[in-house]
């Protein structure tokens, strides 16, 4: 069996439609920097996301070639994420997709170093045609945090981010968004496959004590 993220690693992947802390260790990611309207039709975060799977298949598809990742073992490519901000903007304004600044991302098996890494982005580039050099090799350290599993479309998510404000005012916290620490997804449904009221999505945000 193909070792599975999301399985082994339920905490931070599947959790409840009600807010919990957790910790968050560092995790690397495979990351491509963007701004602008995620919806667009071939827009810059749709090709970022291109790259991403790019990159990500071409490491997990590695023990067929010539490259051989040490300790590399099989497993299932992570779902999507993205960390996302506003300049100017407290929260998040959904009715102006064109402001947001984002970070799409896919984790990396703790194997891959980054050599494995650039590896993969010539790889990937030479095979698919298409240019990855926009990518890093990004390391994130989230701590502190609440999240919350989301149901349902993008454009509903603040009725949930409210809930979780909620709950920390009571348990004593407060959100700890900054340059730093950001608004941080995880996308678990495939939207081209599924209704968007059924859409799973983690929401996590960096907090501390009040």
């Amino acid at each position: 069996m193909a070792f599975d993220f999301k399985k082994e690693y339920k905490e931070f992947y599947m959790p409840k439609n009600i807010p919990e802390i957790v910790q968050i260790p560092a995790v690397n990611y495979i990351a491509v920097r963007g701004k602008g309207n995620p919806n667009k039709e071939g827009g810059t975060y749709q090709q970022a996301v291109g790259i991403l799977y790019a990159i990500a298949y071409t490491i997990k598809m590695s023990y067929k070639g010539s490259h051989k990742i040490e300790d590399f073992f099989d497993y299932v490519v992570p779902p999507l994420e993205g960390f996302w901000w506003q300049h100017g903007v407290e929260g998040v304004d959904y009715g102006n997709k064109d402001l947001f600044n984002w970070i799409s991302v896919i984790r990396l098996p703790d194997f891959v170093v980054k050599s494995d890494f650039d590896w993969a982005v010539i790889e990937a580039t030479r095979k698919k045609k298409l240019d990855c050099s926009s990518a890093e090799f990004l390391t994130v350290v989230e701590g502190l945090c609440v999240q919350i599993m989301h149901t349902g479309p993008f454009d509903d998510e603040p009725a949930t981010v409210a809930i979780m404000d909620k709950y920390l005012k009571e348990k004593g916290y407060v959100n700890d968004i900054t340059d730093t620490r950001l608004h941080h997804e995880i996308y678990l449904s495939d939207p081209r496959r599924i209704e968007p009221s059924k859409w799973k999505t983690v929401i996590r945000h960096p907090i501390r004590k009040a």
